[in-house]
């Protein structure tokens, strides 16, 4: 959730700290801080809100350094203020940033207080700056500082630390949260994300579970988590710094609503020979192992939650395996039961939420035999900790609702059906019809876009409204789900989702004519039941916005507005259908002026419970 950046270099690192920060804007936060050393004193400056207002601040009072950390914050322990703000400092001397949660930090401060030392913030960072000064009065350096302290610390942390006595220094720390080290010349950065550092560098090595780096103008050293000196693999990225800009859009959701074809034409590439998939694209052992389970477990959060109930119906329908899915945060506390030969689907955009991660180390000890992790970062804690890690290949998603990754996850998820199916009930006949859909794919996409202008007019219905019900059924209505996710996340609306057959069972109590009620309507085998759904909310004067399919006749109905959506296979309709309601929820956030790319009190990446 927090943002990371911090550098050394032969050169006034403020600029590059501030652009930074901007680039990890979308990551979600309420203020901004950095902090460098010069004349071996720390100069800090933070400001709630926007990055631009430390910037603003900046140029009122500048400051300047070689070596310096910088910190976007989203509250979790204290108010968004000032005196909350990232970089916490202790003794004039010691200065660090935080991402992630200490979970005994109320103890720590309790001891703090007795040993004398005076808390500004309300945060649970400060106590780590006062754990680092206190530790440097034991010890002979101040990386035998670092390593004392956090052995103090217990929950997540990545750390960036500055002290003013070793001037030339800048020391980082992982645990539970990423970060990256961005190699550059004559310089060295980290950051929470490569997409800060891009400007500087396109060379990049990532932190390990338990790393600490101390990093020099002309040195770095990297210690694992048993203390050893260890080389890391420096990796080039393949994004440019364009990558992140919006260009010609005026939102990075809409940029990235309108990428989803190139997305899903990458998430194919490489991965078919002769419109035949190749297993080995999916992993080195993934023949193997799809040869041995018997049951799929599913843990996600958020949208990829929603897209592991679509992928539930296709594991279970198409391929014949019983698959099972929960969010992550309750499948780690239920004392789960696994099957034997079970293999762990776990789903997230970043690779690095908090809770998805922990379901999957849950999973394990709990005997789970395989793991195979879906994101969109190769070297996420996610995918170093499954067995297989299938890549989605979004490209950088900047929008905190997420829209590319969602289709990209949806589309992994049927190239798992295929391959595991085929050890099931899926028949070549039934594969090769899901494999001709999903090479459709790319241009149904761009057909559904031409809707974009359609779908805008239809938005002014919400400028006034409330609440919103969406209804689906089947694989459908886990895409209500995420079009009910969506509307709510980023215009604010109360927006709820549910199987249209359960219309009777109490939401038929909340119809009314100021009530919107959208539906989408394939032409499947549950068309029919649908439809009687849809003269249920009719009937008693609600207001339905129906997406149907091109095909289909539609009866004159005061109550009901058509909006035609492109002809498609059963198999992949799902994830046509999601493209409109990802327009909808866009277009009705512009219409109530609320920040798009950055809705309140929500963050890209939940690194933390």
């Amino acid at each position: 959730m927090c943002g990371i950046v911090a550098g050394i270099a032969q050169r006034n690192v403020v600029p590059i700290l501030l652009e930074g920060l901007k680039r990890l804007e979308y990551r979600g936060y309420d203020s901004a801080g950095l902090a460098v050393i010069n004349n071996q004193q720390i100069h800090r400056k933070r400001a709630v809100g926007k990055v631009n207002a430390l910037a603003e601040l900046l140029v009122a009072e500048p400051i300047n350094g070689t070596i310096g950390i910088a910190h976007t914050r989203w509250a979790t322990h204290g108010v968004p203020s000032t005196a909350n703000a990232h970089p916490h400092v202790s003794g004039n001397q010691i200065a660090v940033v935080h991402n992630g949660i200490i979970e005994n930090y109320e103890q720590l401060k309790s001891i703090q207080l007795q040993k004398g030392y005076v808390f500004t913030s309300e945060t649970d960072t400060e106590v780590i700056a006062h754990e680092l000064f206190d530790a440097i009065t034991h010890t002979d350096s101040f990386l035998s500082a670092v390593k004392l302290a956090i052995k103090n610390l217990t929950g997540a942390y990545a750390l960036g630390i500055v002290n003013s006595a070793a001037p030339d220094t800048l020391i980082a720390c992982r645990k539970g949260s990423p970060l990256v080290i961005g190699v550059g010349i004559g310089e060295y950065f980290i950051a929470s994300d490569v997409a800060a550092l891009l400007p500087v560098t396109q060379r990049f090595i990532f932190l390990e579970e338990g790393d600490i780096a101390v990093i020099a103008i002309d040195e770095l050293l990297i210690y694992d988590i048993n203390d050893q000196l260890v080389q890391r693999p420096i990796k080039e990225s393949q994004l440019t710094a364009d990558a992140v800009d919006k260009g010609e859009y005026r939102h990075y959701m809409l940029k990235e609503i309108f990428e989803q074809p190139y997305a899903v034409t990458q998430t194919l590439e490489g991965r078919f020979v002769n419109r035949r998939l190749q297993e080995g694209s999916l992993g080195h052992n993934a023949t193997q192992i799809f040869d041995d389970i018997k049951a799929i477990q599913i843990v996600a959060c958020g949208t990829s939650y929603h897209a592991g109930l679509v992928a539930r119906y296709w594991f279970e329908e198409l391929a014949g395996i019983s698959c099972n899915i929960e969010v992550a945060s309750e499948f780690r506390y239920r004392n789960p039961i696994l099957v034997d030969n079970t293999l762990i689907i776990t789903i997230s955009q970043s690779g690095e939420t908090a809770d998805t991660l922990a379901a999957l180390i849950e999973a394990k000890k709990l005997g789970a035999k395989y793991s195979l992790a879906i994101c969109n970062v190769a070297e996420s804690s996610l995918a170093r900790e499954s067995d297989l890690a299938l890549m989605t290949r979004a490209g950088p998603e900047i929008g905190v609702a997420s829209t590319k990754a969602f289709t990209t996850q949806l589309v992994s998820l049927l190239l798992l059906v295929i391959a595991i199916g085929r050890r099931f009930k899926l028949t070549e006949v039934a594969e090769e019809k899901i494999t001709d859909e999903l090479f459709s794919l790319p241009g149904k996409i761009e057909k559904v876009l031409l809707l974009n202008k359609e779908v805008k007019c239809l938005s002014e219905q919400f400028a006034e409204k409330q609440h919103t019900l969406f209804l689906g059924r089947g694989t459908h209505y886990p895409i209500a789900m995420e079009g009910a996710l969506k509307l709510k996340e980023i215009s604010y609306i109360h927006a709820e989702a549910y199987p249209a057959g359960e219309l009777k069972h109490g939401p038929l109590a909340l119809i009314d004519a100021d009530m919107p009620i959208i539906t989408v309507a394939p032409n499947n085998s549950l068309l029919e039941k649908l439809k009687s759904n849809i003269h249920e909310v009719s009937a008693r004067g609600g207001q339905l916005i129906v997406f149907m399919d091109e095909t289909l006749h539609a009866e004159d109905d005061a109550n009901v507005q058509i909006v035609k959506v492109p002809q498609v296979g059963n198999t992949i309709s799902p994830i046509i259908y999601t493209i409109p309601l990802q327009l909808l929820s866009y277009h009705v956030a512009v219409l109530k002026g609320t920040d798009v790319d950055q809705p309140r009190n929500l963050a890209k990446s939940v690194t933390v419970e």
